[in-house]
């Protein structure tokens, strides 16, 4: 925690190579947060660059109220947020979605020579159903259950992310759970022999 003082001061000052290291530990978590919100790897990426921009032009505004981490997620929140707030009026197509027609669904043919055994198939299916079941998910709820049962936030960092009491993170986490549960149930045939908490 010295060091990220140190770093955080130098990074205030201007210094580059001092924000650089500064984020490291952070680039692969703001990542994560921003593709199970957006669903997208590329977005993702996009976001989180955009995340460290905003995170070094703000640099100097922070005073050091909350910890500079749930500062860095603060700003992920809003990033992504904002991203979903201007998607919802625009349809967006990616190259692995499903072509739909006449009330028909139709995988696109992109051919994937990587040879994939059995199981990983089957791993990847079940991750692809969580993933899909997650962004059905209200975004409160994402939110929460990206930051407690992916990331691993503590219920109080999340409080702190998001600016309310724990409670409130607890019961929103304990409704979202619900709700990828009975998400997840009308896959129940895919997800057999896979426990879903």
């Amino acid at each position: 925690m010295v060091e990220e003082q140190v770093l955080l001061k130098k990074s205030q000052e201007g210094d580059i190579a001092a924000f650089e290291k500064l984020i490291e530990g952070y680039q692969k978590r703001v990542f994560n947060i921003a593709y199970r919100l957006v669903g997208n790897y590329d977005d993702a990426s996009e976001l989180a660059q955009e995340v460290f921009i905003k995170v070094f032009k703000s640099l100097r505004k922070f005073k050091g109220q909350s910890s500079f981490s749930t500062w860095v997620y603060s700003i992920t929140k809003n990033v992504c947020f904002d991203e979903l707030r201007k998607r919802k009026n625009k349809k967006i197509v990616y190259i692995d979605e499903d072509i739909k027609y006449d009330n028909n669904e139709m995988q696109r043919q992109i051919e994937d020579d990587r040879p994939q055994p059995d199981i990983i198939a089957e791993k990847n299916e079940v991750k692809k159903i969580v993933h899909e079941a997650i962004q059905e998910l209200s975004q409160d709820h994402r939110i929460v259950i990206v930051m407690r049962d992916i990331q691993g936030f503590s219920y109080e960092e999340i409080a702190r992310i998001l600016n309310c009491p724990e409670g409130t993170v607890k019961s929103r986490i304990n409704r979202a759970r619900l709700s990828l549960k009975q998400i997840l149930q009308k896959n129940e045939e895919l997800l057999k022999g896979y426990y879903v908490k």
